[in-house]
């Protein structure tokens, strides 16, 4: 796949608490968050924000590391170059301050970053609530952005931080006690939340979804894909459900994943109804 130019993107900036970084926007509607995965905002990620957007839904993907469109593999960069890009994006994000691999979003200044923008991107697009996607290094964030009652559709694709190197981390998601207490109670009121992984996948244990199982109850919706379905096509081991390792063929296993997803964001954004869960803007 070719770098992509991103040409039906508009582009500014979004700064709090003294952490400033470009936002990438396309569509009208309520707003989505994509938070994007190692190693930035490539082809794929934009297609998927572009499938959300053609919902009838705002896709904002923040650019928080990479290169916005870039494409990671060697077709277009060569290998070398392209391993190069990868391994320096993940040595950045190593000893960067905003992210916390080893703890995930508990100690991450990036949270409160992105729970500023969910609130920002809520009052400026309107509808019921937001919606937020993360993937691999983000995708605990989205689950710590739904202590916030704006966020109504959250979405877990393969959250791999707290990185597992420990039981504790692979049994776990770093979210803040209090965090996780509203987020449990917002699930007895209705709140869905999906996650996605392969299984076998070491970036993604089985005790993570375990974990996640026993705190939210039937409210986590766990989509765990045998790693034969993934494209087999893609550079690394099963890992990108939505984006690299997507077959995107109707009926496939990974393409009735990314259906299921774009379902919830639909069904919690766009339609109307009396059952969503209430939240109090204050």
């Amino acid at each position: 796949m070719a770098d992509d130019p991103l040409i039906d993107f508009t582009r500014e900036s979004f700064t709090h608490a003294g952490i400033s970084h470009p936002i990438l926007r396309s569509g009208t509607g309520p707003a989505v968050i994509v938070m994007t995965e190692v190693p930035g905002i490539t082809p794929k990620v934009a297609e998927f924000a572009r499938r959300v957007r053609d919902l009838g839904l705002t896709s904002v993907l923040p650019d928080m590391f990479g290169t916005a469109g870039r494409d990671p593999g060697p077709a277009g960069h060569g290998l070398l170059r392209s391993a190069t890009y990868q391994v320096g994006t993940i040595a950045r994000l190593c000893i960067g301050r905003e992210f916390s691999m080893l703890a995930g979003p508990r100690n991450s200044p990036i949270t409160a970053w992105l729970r500023a923008l969910g609130a920002a991107e809520h009052r400026r697009c309107g509808g019921p609530g937001i919606g937020a996607v993360g993937m691999c290094l983000t995708g605990g964030f989205a689950l710590a952005m739904a202590a916030d009652d704006h966020l109504l559709a959250p979405v877990l694709s393969q959250p791999a931080t707290p990185v597992p190197l420990t039981r504790r981390r692979r049994g776990g998601i770093g979210i803040e006690t209090a965090d996780l207490a509203r987020i449990r109670q917002r699930c007895a009121q209705g709140l869905g939340v999906v996650g996605l992984r392969f299984r076998g996948d070491r970036l993604v244990p089985e005790e993570r979804f375990a974990y996640l199982r026993r705190q939210l109850g039937p409210a986590f919706v766990a989509v765990e894909l045998d790693p034969e379905d993934a494209n087999p096509g893609a550079p690394m081991p099963p890992h990108s459900v939505l984006t690299e390792h997507l077959v995107d063929t109707p009926g496939h296993p990974t393409r009735q994943a990314l259906d299921l997803v774009l379902e919830h964001l639909r069904t919690q954004l766009l339609d109307s109804g009396d059952d969503r869960p209430a939240f109090d803007e204050s």
